[in-house]
């Protein structure tokens, strides 16, 4: 595994066929998964789906992309990325290449610890069933443990429990009960609404209360990724542009999102456009990542940037991102769709808390490629040609047809639909 190279030049010049080969031959994958990732009639079979969600009438297919030359903490990886937006697998390819100059990326998690609330009403006597709740602490953590034996068999479980008080809401005073849970490989989301739903009667005992929600949250501020890197200015280096004048360029764009809650919803967008795809191959909850890391961009009063970015003693520019990242190898559609499976073979994660990284990687991989283009020649230019292609489909180009439109369309500064109407009529009457 250690002499893999996800350093693939010439990748993006590949026909999709050539390029699953080179997948395969990077990480042993069979025939079986390249079908599940390369798509197409009956991946994701209608009757595997009406078993996932309600009302199934059929399947929507979106791309999966491969993004290259990432290096994780000295190890090297493929990653997956579910996505419809143009720019964003090669924005975080083309990073991942230059923090590859700077050594690349690190990155480390905490632990997978989340929480379950409980809330209980009319409360009489908050304080005294403060104490009675945290007295009963071991009988609370017991009973919600008996609701997951596996998780507890594997190490994690209910590990503390905590009492909030709200004395005025919209609704009057509330008492919020948070069960801790170290949830191992999972999500943990069922596991979590078990353990609240089991302790919810005897919260009730204990405080002349009565419990209304029962359910995890997914501000997951204990279970949080971390990645790192160091990009050399030399590596930012681009046409006729100074790696110097590129490093400045992005530190005042970080700047602008680190004050501006305007400017910072858009910068996390751009991180999240890196996770929300790897999340979505691996059959993860993306709305469960994006709550929590918008909630969490907000945890100083102020909506600010996830990520940070600063200048070293060699003028390097080291970025760093930290983030709530509830995901899972176990369960749910990870286990259910072909393509999920094979994305998570791919990257050959052994835990959730691997994967957590992998995804904050791409994250901070996102933030990078979109500050840099919008530090230079600016975001358009790069999402021109692949916007064009989509225009070109729309007016009715196929095959070769398409690549010519959309040059021309490029080459003219003039990617509307009418301009690619006019070229299809022309070239393809």
């Amino acid at each position: 595994m250690g002499t893999n190279n996800s350093r693939l030049q010439g990748f993006y010049q590949l026909n999709p066929f050539e390029r699953l080969q080179m997948v395969k031959s990077f990480d042993g994958l069979v025939d079986e998964d390249l079908k599940a990732l390369h798509g197409g009639h009956g991946v994701l079979t209608i009757e595997r789906a009406d078993k996932m969600i309600e009302n199934v009438v059929g399947t929507y297919n979106l791309p999966l992309g491969i993004a290259t030359n990432f290096q994780i903490n000295g190890r090297d990886y493929l990653i997956p990325m579910v996505v419809e937006e143009p720019s964003i697998v090669a924005g975080a390819s083309y990073a991942a290449r230059m923090v590859r100059a700077g050594g690349g990326f690190e990155a480390s998690t905490s632990e997978p610890l989340m929480i379950g609330q409980v809330q209980l009403v009319h409360v009489a006597a908050p304080n005294s069933a403060r104490v009675d709740i945290l007295a009963h602490k071991a009988e609370i953590l017991r009973l919600a443990n008996a609701q997951s034996r596996s998780l507890v068999t594997l190490g994690g479980g209910a590990r503390d429990v905590e009492v909030h008080y709200f004395p005025s809401s919209p609704m009057g005073a509330m008492m919020v009960v948070h069960l801790i849970v170290d949830c191992r490989d999972a999500m943990g989301a069922n596991a979590i609404n078990s353990m609240c739903e089991a302790i919810a009667p005897l919260l009730e005992g204990l405080t002349g209360g009565k419990a209304y929600l029962r359910i995890l949250s997914n501000l997951s501020d204990r279970r949080l990724a971390r990645a790192r890197c160091v990009v050399p200015v030399s590596a930012l280096e681009r046409d006729g542009l100074s790696g110097e004048e590129v490093a400045e360029g992005i530190m005042w764009a970080y700047a602008f999102a680190a004050v501006d809650p305007y400017r910072a919803t858009t910068h996390n967008k751009g991180i999240l456009n890196g996770v929300d795809p790897v999340i979505v191959a691996t059959g993860n909850d993306w709305r469960a990542i994006e709550a929590g890391a918008h909630a969490y961009a907000s945890r100083s009063g102020q909506y600010t940037s996830l990520s940070t970015w600063e200048r070293d003693e060699e003028g390097n520019l080291v970025g760093t991102l930290e983030m709530p990242m509830a995901v899972g190898i176990v369960g749910g559609a990870t286990k259910v769709h072909p393509a999920a499976q094979v994305s998570l073979k791919l990257l050959h994660v052994k835990t959730a808390d691997e994967l957590a990284g992998i995804c904050a990687c791409a994250g901070l991989a996102s933030n990078l490629a979109a500050m840099r283009a919008l530090a230079t020649e600016g975001i358009q230019q790069g999402h021109m040609g692949l916007h064009a292609r989509q225009i070109a489909m729309a007016a009715g180009a196929h095959g070769p047809l398409v690549d010519e439109i959309a040059r021309r369309m490029v080459e003219e500064r003039n990617i509307k639909p009418a301009r690619a109407e006019e070229l299809v009529a022309e070239l393809h009457p």
